[in-house]
């Protein structure tokens, strides 16, 4: 039998004019876009339509920019039946909201205020982050360690078969990049980033998050959300803050979450939301499973 999952995209994939044409043609689309603006006080829609980019960039827009675009699609294809759900990063709120476990209003909030905490932690404790393709990611963890006599570094996200991303502090993070070279890696490039997300240098945004969350009801998922910090299904609500906050420190297992959600049966994946970063993931990880992306509102209506 064949399952359908829906996977949401995270930090990155924002760009200029996302969402803008939903807004434009669906009143339903402009409300929920409308009641973002006036739940946060920021004018986030003029952001997200027409820049700058240096503004989208910054961590405390790109944040709730993505993800409402991502809600904002998973909501008008809501007849379009799934059978799970993923995001990668700030993608596992989106995963939250379209599944029932969080509610739109109270999100777009969390998220927000998760953007300027990881900001402000970029800002105190400044680090970097860096891509590393073709290596093994035993191989990759060891290279960490041994960079970890000059400063903090960790593996933050393990996307696709040996390509992985490292973070923590920039004496850290480059010690490991001066060593991936060493060991023949295919490609090691520094990413432009306000800071070394998924490292002990968000602690400062944890500690934050983990207060900001105590407050937030959550609900059990209607569908299972694969969590980045363990790469398996949960429904119960008891268990989601849990997962978010460790998120913010921990790696994102993306290669792990899909292939345990194709071996649960997922055969169908759709990128829900802006860009097509998880969309080339998925194919590197399994090029067998079918692969689609839902950005646009021209996507949206081949669904509706």
């Amino acid at each position: 039998m064949s399952r359908r999952g829906f996977l949401f995209p995270g930090q990155g994939s924002q760009y200029i004019g996302m969402a803008k044409e939903l807004f434009e043609n669906s009143v339903e689309a402009k409300e929920m876009i409308r009641t973002a603006d006036d739940a946060l006080g920021v004018n986030l829609s003029h952001i997200m339509f027409l820049g700058p980019e240096d503004k989208l960039k910054q961590t405390e827009f790109t944040q709730p920019a993505i993800f409402l675009h991502s809600v904002v699609v998973a909501n008008l294809i809501r007849t379009l039946e799934f059978d799970g759900a993923a995001g990668h990063s700030l993608g596992e709120y989106s995963a939250l909201v379209a599944t029932g476990g969080l509610q739109f209003y109270e999100a777009i909030n969390l998220v927000r205020f998760r953007g300027v905490a990881m900001q402000e932690a970029g800002t105190t404790n400044p680090g970097t982050m860096a891509a590393v393709v073709g290596l093994d990611e035993k191989l990759l963890i060891q290279i960490c360690e041994e960079a970890s006599v000059v400063g903090i570094v960790q593996c933050a996200n393990f996307n696709s078969q040996g390509q992985i991303v490292i973070s923590g502090s920039i004496d850290g993070v480059r010690k490991a990049m001066e060593i991936a070279k060493i060991n023949k890696a295919k490609l090691v490039k520094e990413l432009v980033v306000s800071g070394a997300f998924h490292s002990p240098l968000m602690l400062s945004a944890k500690e934050k998050l983990t207060n900001e969350i105590s407050k937030i009801s959550f609900y059990n998922c209607k569908k299972p959300v694969y969590a980045n910090v363990t790469a398996l299904p949960n429904w119960d609500k008891e268990k989601i803050s849990n997962l978010l906050i460790e998120q913010v420190t921990s790696p994102v297992r993306w290669e792990e979450t899909i292939q345990n959600m194709i071996n649960d049966g997922f055969d169908e994946f759709y990128e829900i939301g802006p860009g097509k970063v998880l969309q080339g993931l998925v194919k590197r990880i399994n090029p067998d499973v079918k692969i689609f992306g839902i950005d646009s509102y021209l996507d949206v209506e081949k669904y509706l």
